[in-house]
């Protein structure tokens, strides 16, 4: 099994990566979705978010209130700090869960947002990083209908592009066309993937 760790800043276009090496055949294991399941209503995880942060962190039909939490954790590090020992395992432990169903001779992509901050570089065979420069990451992230302030709080709680590229093995550049991304990917797969296969 060859294991990569795909990773980049938010806004970057890891799910656009993702999506692009599945079609190639191989296993995507996203840590975003499962860091979604863990809290989801009636979970250990969300009983601890509660109990870390209070009931102002629910929605009315007693999901998690996502933007609320939010506000909390990106304007306080210590609150995120909390939310991360929180979340961070629970994710980790299902990953591994997925990662072992996978086939033998899977090529599985670990698409995990935070691999730099939380020290995970290490653990793959291959680390590919996304990039792409801070305005369009912006104007992405508007699109999806975050406010500048908080998408600006966001990239600041996360590993620099300096940091993920000094753990990186490979390094795309998404600041261009969704064309010429896709032809950094199968670069990357004919060059990187394909001989670690053998």
């Amino acid at each position: 099994m060859l294991r990569i760790g795909l990773t980049g800043g938010i806004g970057s276009g890891k799910s656009t990566v993702s999506a692009l090496l599945a079609a190639r055949g191989a296993v995507v294991i996203d840590a975003d979705r499962i860091a979604r399941e863990v809290v989801e209503p009636g979970t250990p995880g969300l009983a601890a978010v509660v109990e870390a942060f209070g009931n102002g962190v629910l929605a009315a039909d007693g999901s998690l209130d996502r933007p609320a939490l939010a506000a909390v954790v990106f304007s306080d590090p210590a609150a995120r700090a909390r939310l991360d020992a929180i979340v961070h395992p629970l994710v980790r432990d299902r990953a591994v869960e997925l990662a072992a169903g996978a086939p033998a001779d899977a090529v599985l992509v670990n698409d995990v947002p935070l691999l730099v901050e939380t020290g995970q570089a290490g653990s793959y065979d291959l680390v590919l990083v996304v990039e792409a420069g801070l305005d369009i990451r912006l104007a992405r992230l508007g699109e999806r209908g975050l406010p500048e302030a908080d998408a600006r709080a966001r990239i600041a709680a996360q590993a620099t592009d300096e940091q993920r590229r000094a753990a990186a093995d490979v390094v795309l550049d998404n600041s261009g066309t969704r064309e010429q991304l896709a032809e950094q990917v199968e670069r990357f797969w004919v060059e990187r993937v394909e001989p670690a296969r053998g």
